[in-house]
């Protein structure tokens, strides 16, 4: 075999009938489903091989033409944060309390880790005025599609109404993850001041639905009145799930749980994770008692 394919462990006989297994003449027929004009036609415009030295030099050099997120506006709704995180955090999660092999049968050096999924786990219900809380999800949009799932579990409709007013990409990815589900996901109007329509949403209630979805703030940054959407939500039998994609501001406004949700979700990166272009992050998710059961991730 040539010295250029000494990485790929296969011969030129063995890739050929690799092919004919799939059925395929060439290699390039695996990529048929994408459009011609998609597709590169020569060498990469890389530099040639380098010393490590010159190599190192020439990726900081890439790398610094790029923006970084601190530089770049933020926007009240959006789900991603600058925050001042104090030096002492880092060094205190560094401290080997903390670390866990992820093996129950060493008390040791686990306990440091149930102790801060404990206070973590509290420190969410607390926020959200809810009695339950899982130990963290993947991501904030993620944990929506979760949360209507769980909803559609404990109450099954088929249905769900969302606000045109929640963060566009977490409603993208709920219609992904929701896409081979029987579960219809249609969303309601908002008011011309940018709020959630409690009358839209009733209309948008008279079919079944097992969940109806706002956020608060919303992406716009105006603050829904949760109560009333409660109340619409409680009249027709449906859950309220509250989206809340800036954490800290459950600390200055009243908590979802005491105005009527029965799920608070919301990304968790405000609580200090740095942005990281964009995340993935934290996804929290706190619940009323009667969910428990159907609650995913660990608790």
């Amino acid at each position: 075999m040539p010295d250029t394919h000494r990485y790929l462990p296969l011969s030129a006989e063995e890739r050929a009938e690799m092919l004919r297994a799939v059925g395929l003449q060439r290699a390039a027929d695996l990529f048929a489903s994408i459009p011609e004009k998609l597709r590169l036609k020569g060498a990469l415009d890389v530099p040639g091989p380098m010393a490590e030295m010159d190599l190192l030099a020439e990726m900081t050099a890439r790398a610094a033409e790029n923006r970084i997120p601190e530089a770049g506006a933020q926007f009240v709704g959006g789900g991603a944060y600058r925050h001042f995180v104090p030096a002492l955090v880092d060094h205190l999660i560094s401290r080997t309390e903390f670390y866990s092999s992820y093996t129950p049968y060493q008390p040791e050096i686990s306990q440091g880790t149930l102790q801060a999924v404990f206070e973590y786990q509290t420190l969410i219900c607390q926020l959200t005025g809810l009695d339950i809380s899982n130990a963290s999800m993947y991501k904030g949009a993620s944990t929506l599609a979760e949360a209507i799932l769980m909803a559609e579990r404990v109450s099954p409709r088929g249905r769900a109404v969302i606000s045109d007013r929640v963060h566009p990409e977490y409603l993208q990815v709920t219609r992904t993850c929701l896409a081979n589900m029987e579960i219809a996901l249609e969303t309601f109007a908002h008011r011309p001041d940018g709020s959630a329509d409690p009358q839209a949403a009733r209309r948008a209630l008279e079919q079944p639905a097992s969940a109806i979805v706002v956020q608060h703030p919303n992406f716009f940054g105006c603050l829904e009145e949760v109560e009333a959407l409660a109340a619409v939500a409680k009249q027709a039998g449906a859950f309220l799930i509250v989206v809340v994609t800036e954490p800290l501001a459950l600390g200055l406004l009243k908590a979802p749980g005491s105005q009527g949700a029965d799920i608070v979700l919301g990304e968790g990166q405000g609580l200090g994770v740095p942005l990281s272009f964009g995340g993935p992050f934290l996804g929290f998710l706190a619940a009323r008692p009667s969910f428990l059961s159907q609650m995913p991730g660990r608790l």
